[in-house]
């Protein structure tokens, strides 16, 4: 027996004590068998929607699937999470290939588990037992994901369910079934038929795991990719290893191994890493050497890049992370750039992006083969900590418009505008320093020089 947490367990006493059936259900009780730390508990009852309400007032009922949200307090009453019960079902018809047309509410525990996506998800635990049909718990162990019954099936009524089972693999570092594999692999233009938000969320679960780049390794074999990322999916047939270059892979395996090396743990950082390169094919050329080359393969990609997070529907704010660091990807480490031109860098990347494609370049660089890192990128690192603390513009002066009017005797104006940016490109070229005292002498020299 393993025991629940308290608040868990709460839940399932209330429910027995009612006269009613009661078992916790799905990933939590997945996470509990190999002792991984879970919330967000799932139940599963005989109890309707109307009696789980009567039974815990403070609840919410506002969908047709049979859901109950149980709202969970800390010590000072605040709400710290939401549990959820449903009522034993079944579903009939699947005609968006998301939702079924029509559920009937179940009368038992042994139905309701046959509806269930894969056998680790379909063990119910009431605290005391678990209730295992599908041998969930032997698949636990041999790190497998297994659909429940007829895998085609299953993937008939939810299309989305062949991307969670992906993205669970990657997870949790479990394989696929082969029956399930191959499944997925015939259904796969199913795919088609789920909505671009629901896609874009599965892909941003599955670019967190640990395992992503298998995860997309297997969107790949089983077809899905091509339905769901067509311009990555293409690059695979792109090659990039010739002479005078340092590639061991094609273009959609680079992306791939540069996912795996990535040391960021953001989804977003994670994704523009992965298609950091889907300017490649349509800028591919290869000389009579056979060197290959893809010049301005940054640009296309920002511009594809674009199209790819508009079909997601990403966020603006994603959206713009994204093609900004594709865009500006290819920046250049040698050791004999200019502050100046380091400054340009900061400021087409942005300095809250710095350490994002800082991670890019390290994920690219590994994904192709090279050491994990290099004197002139420590040093171009080192760099750019140091110039930030140079100004980049007008506003960083440690001077201002109302010291200049002071100084000068003047009003509001074009004469202090001037003397700003005068002031800065001096400052900027590295002529002056941004030093207070030092600043306010140039402004009494300018003066000196009017008389």
């Amino acid at each position: 027996m393993i025991p629940l947490p308290q608040k868990a367990q709460n839940i399932l006493d209330v429910l027995s004590k009612n006269g009613f059936q009661a078992y916790a259900i799905g990933g939590s009780v997945r996470d509990i068998i190999m002792g991984k730390p879970t919330a967000g508990w799932d139940y599963t009852t005989d109890a309707t929607p109307q009696q789980i309400l009567k039974i815990f007032p403070d609840s919410f009922y506002d969908n047709v699937f049979g859901t109950v949200g149980i709202k969970i307090y800390d010590e000072a009453q605040e709400v710290t999470d939401i549990y959820e019960i449903t009522t034993y079902r079944s579903e009939e018809g699947y005609s968006d290939r998301r939702h079924p047309d029509k559920i009937v509410w179940g009368k038992t525990l042994e139905g309701d588990l046959g509806r269930r996506d894969f056998t680790i998800n379909a063990i119910a635990y009431d605290g005391r037992t678990f209730f295992d049909p599908y041998n969930g718990i032997s698949d636990i162990e041999k790190k497998v994901i297994r659909a429940v019954g007829n895998p085609e099936e299953r993937f008939v009524e939810d299309a989305l369910r062949m991307m969670r089972a992906i993205r669970i693999a990657s997870e949790l570092g479990f394989t696929i079934e082969g029956e399930t594999f191959q499944a997925i692999k015939n259904s796969a233009k199913l795919i088609k038929e789920i909505s671009c938000e629901r896609i874009r969320d599965e892909l941003l679960k599955l670019m967190k795991s640990p395992f992503a780049s298998d995860g997309i390794l297997l969107l790949k074999n089983t077809d899905i990719l091509g339905f769901i990322l067509p311009e990555l999916d293409a690059s695979f047939a792109t090659p990039q290893k010739s002479p005078k270059r340092h590639h061991l892979y094609d273009v959609g395996m680079h992306s791939v191994m540069s996912l795996k090396y990535c040391p960021s743990s953001d989804p977003i950082v994670r994704l523009a890493t992965l298609l950091h390169d889907i300017g490649k094919p349509p800028t591919f050329n290869q000389n009579a050497e056979g060197v290959i080359t893809f010049y301005n393969h940054e640009l296309i990609g920002t511009k594809i890049a674009k199209r790819v997070c508009t079909q997601l529907r990403l966020s603006k704010k994603d959206t713009d992370k994204i093609l900004t660091l594709i865009r500006w990807h290819q920046f250049s480490v040698d050791e004999r750039q200019t502050d100046s031109a380091i400054r340009r860098f900061i400021k087409h990347v942005g300095k809250e992006y710095l350490n994002d494609i800082l991670d890019l370049r390290i994920g690219d660089r590994l994904g192709g083969g090279a050491r994990e890192t290099s004197w002139r990128l420590e040093l171009f690192k080192q760099r750019l900590t140091e110039v930030q603390k140079q100004p980049f513009s007008v506003a960083d002066l440690k001077v201002n418009g109302f010291d200049v009017m002071k100084i000068l005797n003047c009003a509001p104006g074009p004469r202090v505008g001037e003397t700003l940016t005068t002031l800065f490109q001096e400052v900027d070229e590295g002529i002056l320093a941004n030093d207070r005292i030092l600043l306010l002498s140039k402004i009494e020299g300018l003066k000196l020089k009017e008389i």
